[in-house]
């Protein structure tokens, strides 16, 4: 008896297991869970089954040939959406290459999270030579908002929650999570897993000014003769547009946006100071400064742009008050979210509140008037071959019966006169190389601006510009998305007529092979090229890219002489510099 029991208990089923989760699933449940749809990256080690599993989760993949572009789309995304874009790389090499969008992210205040697989931390703490080994975590800290470390599965709902809270709340930035490689494979009990996963509630909350720094700003206005409103990309980044609008229109007084925050208001609209800009920098005596930092860009608010010696009264707002006095004394700090700053100060003008003076409106209408007068006339010229301004008429004028086209720009003399020559009409449909003024940023703000909007793109690259990111050609047909590049191809770096003073073979450090097709680059992926020599090509060839919606790309051969050195930027060249002593 005793051993058919003993045999019914070894017959007997064992207790059913209970379902488990692992760290794969976890992470990608936790970016649905906070409403998060795409992620940009590149595959490897060890993180190529969570992209797999994420595309089979009903995430979108964006894979890209280098981690940077990967990087940029993904910050971009973030400042179209105010969600943070996530980019997805490899351990050591693949997270330096993203870390340099990250930083790039955190200076511009786009919210972006990195997460990058890496080495076992025992092996990197005690440096005994793992796989691609780097103390990433440390790596990333200086040139982050924040930076977390997740060791343990049931963390990592907590992690993700850390990193998007960060990554949008006060003033926005990069964030860089790291995932060792034993982590992502670790198993939990499948309830308590989803039970660890964290919903971010309310991660960018208003914060409101307080009245009395309302009070001192609207005083600072009250007593202008000469008042200017200077719009920032944190300015188009609050999606305050009807806000910032009333003001403006209310106040009456000329508004001069920075790059990205043109289209806010119609860059054609009457109280625009774009065409006037060095006259009103200099000459106006208060400036409210909205989601704009007084940085490199504005010449640190101080010297002969702003009309030195004659002192400049500035409100400024802004989301973090250590912003504040951070190149000169600024009178009247509003501090809190843009929407909330910006109708706190409606709110406070009532309508007895003064209009600027009329001898400063008719000034800067004169001298608007002038400098428009003057551009025409430069770009009614129709010079063979083209140079940059009859290009950039030519795209202009398509672009303008399309103001729904996301444009992207960089370069040195490209991006400068296209700022100047091509007009928006919307709200966060320009994007350039932003604080930094780097190159390198085209297509993979290109991928991000047409995957996250799912309409054109226009992206318009100087040659050397365009080189930085140019094999993500590949990426844009891959995924047949609808992105135009234009190529302005004057063979070199400002351009290709530089000699080698030494006399040997090598070409000078500023030219490249005359001639280059880059037309012919994009076909040999599948997607459309064209070669434009005039400007009715030009126009002819972006036409058709548009219409066709397809991955197209146009070589525009722009005369090898055109072009200035360091474009409008030679102060910054020493050797510029130098000779002008």
């Amino acid at each position: 008896m005793a051993e058919a029991g003993i045999n019914d208990a070894q017959e007997s089923p064992a207790q059913e297991a209970q379902p488990t989760t692992d760290g794969f699933h976890l992470v990608i449940d936790a970016l649905k869970l906070n409403d998060i749809d795409t992620i940009y990256g590149l595959v490897g080690i060890p993180i190529t089954d969570l992209a797999r599993l994420a595309q089979a989760e009903g995430l979108r993949f964006i894979g890209f040939r280098h981690e940077q572009n990967a990087g940029n789309a993904a910050a971009i995304a973030g400042y179209m959406t105010k969600k943070p874009g996530i980019c997805l790389t490899v351990s050591a090499p693949g997270f330096l290459n993203g870390l340099t969008a990250l930083a790039n992210a955190t200076t511009n205040c786009f919210p972006m999270i990195l997460i990058s697989g890496s080495s076992e931390r025992e092996i990197v703490d005690l440096q005994q030579g793992d796989y691609e080994e780097m103390d990433q975590l440390n790596a990333a800290r200086p040139y982050a908002k924040a930076a977390y470390r997740v060791l343990h599965a049931e963390d990592i709902g907590i992690g993700i929650a850390r990193a998007i809270r960060a990554a949008v709340s006060g003033r926005p930035g990069g964030v860089y999570l790291d995932l060792p490689a034993k982590l992502l494979a670790q198993t939990i009990d499948a309830v308590k897993g989803e039970q660890s996963l964290v919903k971010v509630v309310d991660a960018a909350p208003r914060q409101l000014p307080a009245p009395e720094a309302v009070k001192r700003a609207l005083d600072v206005l009250r007593t202008a003769k000469r008042p200017l409103i200077l719009l920032g990309k944190g300015a188009a980044y609050a999606q305050a547009d009807a806000q910032i609008r009333e003001l403006v229109e209310k106040s009456g007084i000329p508004y001069l946006p920075m790059s990205m925050a043109k289209g806010l208001l119609p860059d054609t609209h009457e109280q625009s100071a774009s065409a006037a800009r060095s006259f009103v920098l200099a000459e106006s005596d208060a400036v409210v400064l909205i989601g704009a930092r007084l940085n490199w860009l504005l010449s640190h608010g101080k010297g002969k742009t702003w009309g030195a010696p004659a002192p400049k009264r500035f409100v400024q707002i802004d989301i973090a008050p250590t912003e504040i006095d951070s190149n000169v004394a600024i009178e009247a700090p509003v501090i809190g979210d843009i929407g909330s700053c910006v109708e706190a100060l409606v709110a406070g003008m009532g309508a007895d509140f003064p209009k600027p003076d009329a001898q400063w409106l008719d000034a800067v209408a004169e001298r608007k008037s002038k400098n428009l007068a003057k551009m025409a006339a430069t770009l009614e010229k129709n010079p063979s071959p083209m140079n940059f301004h009859s290009a950039l008429r030519a795209i202009r004028d398509v672009l303008k019966t399309r103001p729904d086209i996301n444009v992207v720009n960089e370069g040195a003399n490209t991006l400068d006169y296209a700022r100047a020559v091509i007009d928006m009409y919307q709200p966060r449909k320009r994007f350039d190389s932003g604080t930094w003024g780097i190159m390198g940023i085209g297509m993979g703000f290109a991928i991000g601006a047409a995957v996250t909007s799912g309409t054109q793109v226009v992206a318009i690259e100087g040659d050397s510009a365009f080189g930085f990111s140019g094999m993500e050609l590949e990426t844009i047909c891959r995924y047949n998305l609808p992105v135009c590049t234009i190529v302005f191809n004057n063979n070199g770096v400002y351009r290709g007529t530089d000699v080698n003073p030494s006399g040997s073979a090598d070409v000078a450090p500023t030219v490249f092979v005359k001639g280059a097709r880059y037309d012919k680059m994009i076909e040999a992926f599948g997607g459309i090229g064209f070669q434009a020599s005039t400007p009715e090509e030009l126009t002819a060839a972006l036409l058709e890219a548009i219409a066709s919606g397809k991955p197209t790309l146009i070589n525009a051969v722009i005369d090898e002489s055109a072009g200035t050195e360091s474009g409008r930027l030679t102060n910054l060249n020493p050797q510029s510099a130098a000779m002008k002593k």
